[in-house]
């Protein structure tokens, strides 16, 4: 998981040079290709540890766009113009790096827009609602694309992706169809492409269950991590049996999320009316309520900052969080537990189903108006090719890759711990619809299971309060009155892509 501006990856040692040159002048694209390598982009550190080389690609060159698109065709259609590109302003300086081969194959020239972090979302709809954004692209936090397509900021990508031989058909459809479609039209290209996961200390759990750990059967249900958790509280002193991220707001959100979509648990009904206070939401709520016993010190107040912190730490014996928990973890540089972990299969639910959970990430959009539009979905799909987000995952960067040709491909899941168990997961993946009001329902939702979790109120008046604050937010966004914002039709597919599969193990 990254912030929602992050850029990822930047070449380790660019050899492009500064100004992009007049389009009769530009490098050769194979000789700018060529350099966008593991040599090139990753980590010395990390080639070295896991002997990465050029000859062991960890991406499929044929589904790699960057490798596949014409670009004597886009050099002479577009060189010599400008894209606008909204950046977090902590990211600026990477940006600008890691765009110059874009810049040298396109011959289109990128000006960064700064925007502050912390301020990316008020700013960004501050601009869309004057017409006249300062922007033709941006990329930001996927739950934000209801708020930001549903009023018309956003610019229609599907004929620029077609015209240009986008392989939307290799993204995972939880990604290409939650982070990339809104209303059954598309928007956006997947960017960050994240995935929680379960993952175990090896040394702590095998003590405990007296044997190697089997990813699928070990722990094969939340039942088994409230027991397993509870012994693992006892084996050290300073450590904890689980890591919850259970701080108010989207935190709560997202760990309940994770959990109660296993007991089955959707959001809404076909009339998007809040159903989530039901008997799987209750379930889902009532482990966390369980698992918080056994969990690090301070769970009620932790985001991802804290969790990451303490499972990289050696804090905890097992932990719910994001995938990168897996990669990071393997990095002598970010983990005191390289070699002693795990990422396991989801654990399931009696009666519930095997849903992984497709949770936060980022999208990468055109605004509608844009004065390069083409040019700027062209840049975008640069920044979202196979190749550089396999490099991202390689450099444990938190960016994460949304490609089966990536998280299928040996070599990558040979530096990319959970990358097996990730891309099988995500044939089965559950997420929450990309609606306008997102962010606040995500608030909302969090802060009363937070007062459940700190034992201020019980769990169904948590619940009951979030439905309630939710049809609230809902109404003042439009929908209700007989023409809602986004067709529950249009959404249901990318809610659970699971239906009816045979679970991967």
């Amino acid at each position: 998981m990254a912030s929602a501006s992050a850029m990822g990856i930047a070449a380790t040692g660019s050899t492009w040079g500064g100004k992009v040159l007049a389009a009769n002048h530009l490098p050769d694209p194979q000789s700018v290709l060529d350099g966008i390598s593991i040599s090139q982009y990753v980590r010395a550190d990390y080639r070295d540890l896991y002997g990465m080389s050029d000859d062991k690609p960890i991406w499929d060159s044929s589904k790699d766009w960057i490798r596949t698109v014409d670009w004597e065709k886009v050099r002479s259609e577009l060189a010599g113009t400008t894209v606008r590109f909204a950046i977090g302003a902590a990211d600026t300086e990477s940006a600008a790096e890691g765009l110059v081969p874009f810049e040298a194959l396109s011959g289109i020239k990128v000006e960064l827009v700064p925007i502050p972090d912390d301020s990316f979302y008020d700013k960004a709809l501050a601009e869309f609602i004057s017409g006249n954004a300062s922007f033709d692209a941006l990329q930001f936090f996927s739950p934000w694309l209801g708020d930001f397509a549903a009023p018309g900021f956003l610019y229609p990508l599907q004929d620029f992706a077609d015209k240009w031989k986008l392989p939307l058909d290799d993204f995972y459809d939880t990604y290409r169809l939650n982070y990339g479609y809104f209303n059954g039209q598309m928007y956006g290209i997947p960017f960050d492409c994240d995935i929680q996961m379960v993952h175990l200390r090896k040394g702590y759990v095998e003590q405990v269950l007296g044997g190697p750990i089997d990813k699928a059967n070990s722990v094969p249900t939340y039942d088994e991590l409230i027991r397993l958790s509870g012994e693992l509280n006892k084996v050290e002193p300073g450590v904890s049996g689980v890591g919850l991220m259970a701080a108010p707001g989207f935190w709560s959100t997202y760990t309940w999320e994770h959990i109660a979509a296993q007991a089955g648990m959707m959001l809404f009904d076909e009339n998007w009316e809040p159903i989530f206070n039901g008997d799987a939401g209750m379930k889902g709520l009532e482990i966390i309520l369980e698992l918080a016993k056994n969990a690090n010190e301070g769970h009620a107040g932790a985001g991802w900052p804290e969790n990451r912190a303490a499972w990289l730490g050696g804090q905890v014996a097992t932990n719910i969080s994001w995938q990168d928990s897996g990669t990071q973890a393997m990095r002598p540089d970010q983990s005191q537990i390289v070699d002693d972990f795990v990422t396991i299969y989801e654990p399931r639910i009696s009666g519930g189903r095997f849903a992984p959970p497709n949770i936060a990430g980022s999208t990468s959009c055109v605004s509608a108006s844009a004065q390069n539009p083409e040019g700027a979905f062209l840049m975008l799909g640069f920044l979202t090719t196979a190749s550089i987000m396999a490099m991202n995952e390689a450099n444990a960067n938190g960016v994460a890759p949304g490609y089966k040709s990536v998280l299928e491909n040996e070599n990558l899941q040979a530096v990319s711990q959970p990358a097996k168990v990730w891309g099988d997961s995500l044939h089965h993946a559950w997420c929450s619809p990309r609606l306008p009001g997102a962010f606040p329902i995500e608030q909302a939702i969090g802060n009363e299971i937070n007062r459940a979790v700190v034992g201020q109120i019980s769990s169904k008046e948590a619940l009951d309060n979030a439905a309630a604050a939710v049809k609230q937010i809902m109404s003042s966004n439009g929908f209700y009155q007989g023409n809602d914002p986004v067709d529950y039709a249009q959404a249901a597919p990318g809610l659970y892509v699971g239906e009816g599969k045979d679970l991967p193990f």
